[in-house]
């Protein structure tokens, strides 16, 4: 599935690749000179725990007594991180658990999250990150479908995980009495009474299932091993400005692949991160400017929220200080929002186009952005990116299709069988879109939303973008409604500005002054909030069963 390129040609062009990405490293700090007796240390923390485990430990060795993670109970250093997740890796040996079983994670972002994390990657366990936004009952049937043998989860889960009882135990990761120590059901408990020395090489490779969003449906457990290339890490240093030893404030959340993997490349380059269980706008501007954060990682629907507290108020707040990263991804960012945050704080947005399943595609960076407000950049190197017709043929420039992705980094299989679509090596990413002639991508919508309203094609990200420009309207959604005269009819869902009017009939007109008339929606619903998972994308099957 993976294979992109064969023969001579393709191999010159990997290695080619690997060399570029060294060398991205290199300059970002990611790798640099080390002790003769940090090289040993740091080669058989790899070698002994893989790329996951082994990257904590080589922060140890790297920045011992540097601030790791702070979150709501205050900081661990980077050798604290380290020894405590030694000590409940062994906590968990003693308990029985062996290379190759299930640890499941229901744990919010905390410092229980990552100590949870290294500690199963220490035992080479498949780790499950579960969303820590599901009902009780798709968190018991996803625990159970996954094969859990180890289950971690904050308190406030006790309940809808009622009946799960796996053979290695049950553990809270976080406890709101603060005696958490004391309980003997918890994580802080395990790390208090276990040796803290690095624990012995595991029989196999930890291996990652990060779920899949699940807004058309069930979610599903995509398997990822751990990297072989430097091309995850090299592909997204070469666009974005990260630096070591530096402070980034990580909102989105850590069991979402944009927050997973932005954890590990601030513990790659020796950063501090900084986390809390809920994300509140005031809150997180208050934290960068406590914490001088360089860099912000969060979903659309956040940046969004932290805009709403007054784009001007934000701007003097932000935009003097030393914060000179938007990390964004997970769900459209649309070309509203990115004109008016970098109208507000600078050109410093960065806007990343993925899945759990094919991982990294294109990054858009602030002078794509400048340039095209609605794009989603242009092709990471290590990356492939074809716009694809029906019959699986390339379409030129400016033709709809398609995508397909072909990169090192891309998913296994879902863990219940079955894969993604794929043409030539090339993997589908779930969306239509095109390229404009300066390669720059643009999403259309979702393969599997397309509307036949009366004949017509209609994608709905066009209306919704649309609307999210409109002066009154905070955010809009647009789907399809059974209709025995058009087959399909649109509806749209719209949230409302504080304090503001606006009638069905201004937005059908809006809708028709801009765009062709059959792309009018037929209805329009007033909502107070658009139903989102934790990843910040909407739950368009939800808005269905309401309609």
């Amino acid at each position: 599935m993976k294979r992109i390129a064969t023969g001579a040609i393709g191999i010159a062009t990997r290695l080619g690749d690997e060399a570029y990405f060294a060398v991205v490293c290199v300059r970002s700090g990611l790798i640099g000179p080390e002790l003769p007796h940090h090289v040993a240390q740091i080669a058989r923390a790899f070698e002994r725990h893989g790329i996951i485990g082994g990257a904590i430990a080589t922060g140890a060795i790297r920045h011992g007594g540097d601030v790791a993670l702070i979150d709501e109970r205050g900081e661990l250093t980077y050798r604290e991180l380290d020894e405590r997740s030694n000590a409940l890796a062994n906590a968990w040996r003693e308990q029985g658990l062996e290379a190759g079983e299930g640890v499941a994670i229901v744990v919010r972002n905390h410092c229980g999250f990552l100590e949870a994390v290294f500690a199963a990657a220490k035992c080479g366990a498949r780790i499950i990150l579960l969303n820590t936004s599901f009902a009780g009952p798709q968190i018991r049937e996803v625990a159970g479908r996954e094969g859990t043998d180890l289950l971690v989860y904050d308190d406030e889960y006790s309940g809808v995980l009622a009946g799960v009882e796996p053979p290695r135990g049950r553990w809270r990761a976080w406890v709101d009495d603060r005696q958490q120590h004391l309980d003997p059901d918890t994580i802080a408990h395990l790390i208090q009474g276990a040796s803290r020395k690095p624990p012995p090489k595991p029989s196999a490779r930890p291996r990652i299932t990060i779920l899949t969003s699940g807004t058309t449906g069930a979610p599903k457990g995509a398997a990822h091993g751990e990297p072989r290339s430097l091309g995850l890490l090299g592909g997204l240093l070469s666009k974005v400005p990260y630096r070591p030893r530096e402070v980034t404030e990580l909102c989105a959340p850590m069991f979402h692949a944009l927050g997973f993997t932005q954890a590990i490349v601030a513990v790659g380059l020796g950063s501090t991160l900084v986390v809390r269980r809920h994300f509140e706008p005031e809150v997180a501007v208050e934290s960068l400017e406590r914490h001088r954060a360089t860099a912000i990682v969060l979903v659309p629907v956040m940046l969004r929220r932290i805009l709403d507290l007054g784009d001007q108020l934000v701007a003097a707040r932000l935009r003097s200080g030393p914060l000179r990263i938007i990390f964004a991804s997970g769900s459209a960012l649309g070309p509203g929002l990115v004109t008016r945050a970098m109208a507000a704080l600078g050109p410093i947005l960065y806007n990343l186009y993925g899945s759990t399943e094919v991982a990294y595609a294109t990054i858009a960076t602030p002078e794509d952005l400048e340039v095209q407000p609605g794009c989603a950049g242009k092709v990471v190197r290590g990356s492939v990116v074809k716009i694809l017709d029906e019959d699986g043929k390339e379409v030129t420039p400016g033709e709809t299709g398609r995508i397909f992705v072909g990169n090192s980094s891309q998913f296994e299989g879902y863990t219940g069988g079955g894969t993604k679509a794929a043409i030539r090596g090339l993997m589908s990413s779930g969306d239509v879109g095109h390229f404009d002639r300066d390669g720059r991508l643009f999403i259309e919508g979702r393969d599997d939303e397309m509307i036949v309203s009366g004949g017509e094609n209609v994608f709905p990200a066009e209306i919704e973008d649309l609307l999210a420009r409109h002066d009154k309207i905070a955010e809009a959604a647009v789907i399809g409604v059974d209709d025995e005269r058009f087959g399909q009819r649109l509806k749209a869902f719209v949230v409302l500005r504080g304090g503001v009017q606006l009638g069905e009939d201004d937005i059908k007109d809006y809708v028709r002054q801009n765009l062709a008339r059959y792309k009018a929606p037929r209805e329009v619903a007033f909502v107070d909030e658009l139903p989102r998972n934790a990843a910040g994308k909407v739950l368009k099957h939800e808005l269905a069963r309401e309609r």
